[in-house]
């Protein structure tokens, strides 16, 4: 077996369980792996695999539902479910996709798509508590779209899925949270203390390889961001700032000053 290779298939798995599993395996073998950094690998499947629910429809067409009932309270913790489901796929595809990356990377992947199968699978439980399931809900594919937008670029890729739309996730969880125990659940607010943690971790991997393929490429790492931000339109980033958890993550004070002033 071989790691890249077999985080393609796991990638592939339609099954959520079964996805989580093979990724938790991966992970659990990858010290007694071969790993060939070099390989062009090419996949002809649809990407991701997914279930046939949830039904992926545009951001706009996600229906607003009340959080004063219990299927809107649901529906929140679909949502955060969907957004780490997709979050296995974007590490996994981080992992077969892009060569000639050092073996600390492919490792560093592989890491957070394992503890991004644990966020899933404690999101998945607590749903399944209030009566529901991943899939009962319509879902939108916001996440996966600047993946493929980013496939051919490894550090358009760091730029614009870590450092952007993950990192959005730093600032907006403690307000749901606050929700969260307003509601009275809880359990899915430490479930989010567990996810914020990571991924501040999750964040700095994509910080620390964003800059360090901008060093390999003597590119200024700010202005080079902007660029890419503008090429491939990626959303336009809105305060509030989580900017202690920003500052963990690894972002320098100047980009925080300057994503302050935006």
């Amino acid at each position: 077996m071989e790691l890249r290779t077999s985080a393609l298939a796991a990638l592939c798995e339609a099954d959520p369980a079964q996805k989580v599993l093979c990724t938790q395996a991966l992970r659990k073998a990858s010290s007694t792996m071969a790993l060939d950094t070099a390989a062009a690998l090419h996949c002809n499947a649809p990407l991701p695999g997914r279930p046939a629910q949830p039904i992926w429809v545009d951001h706009t067409a996600v229906p607003k539902r009340s959080l004063r009932t219990p299927e809107g309270r649901a529906a929140m913790v679909h949502a955060l479910c969907h957004i780490e489901f997709n979050a296995i796929n974007l590490a996994l595809d981080a992992i077969w996709r892009f060569a000639d990356m050092p073996e600390r990377y492919y490792l560093d992947w592989l890491q957070v798509a394992d503890e991004e199968a644990l966020h899933f699978s404690l999101l998945r439980e607590h749903l399944q508590s209030l009566g529901f399931d991943y899939g009962d809900f319509e879902a939108h594919g916001g996440l996966w779209s600047m993946a493929e937008r980013t496939a051919q670029d490894v550090l358009a890729r760091m730029a614009l899925v870590p450092r952007t739309l993950e990192a959005r996730g730093l600032d907006a969880t403690p307000a749901v949270q606050t929700k969260f125990r307003h509601m009275g659940d809880h359990r899915a607010a430490d479930i989010l203390d567990i996810i914020l943690r990571d991924e501040i971790g999750h964040v700095a991997i994509g910080n620390h390889w964003y800059g360090w393929l901008c060093q390999q490429a003597s590119l200024d790492p700010l202005q080079t961001y902007a660029d890419l931000a503008h090429r491939h339109a990626a959303p336009r980033l809105r305060k509030p700032f989580n900017l202690e958890a920003r500052r963990a993550a690894g972002f320098s004070e100047e980009e925080l000053i300057r994503l302050d002033q935006a």
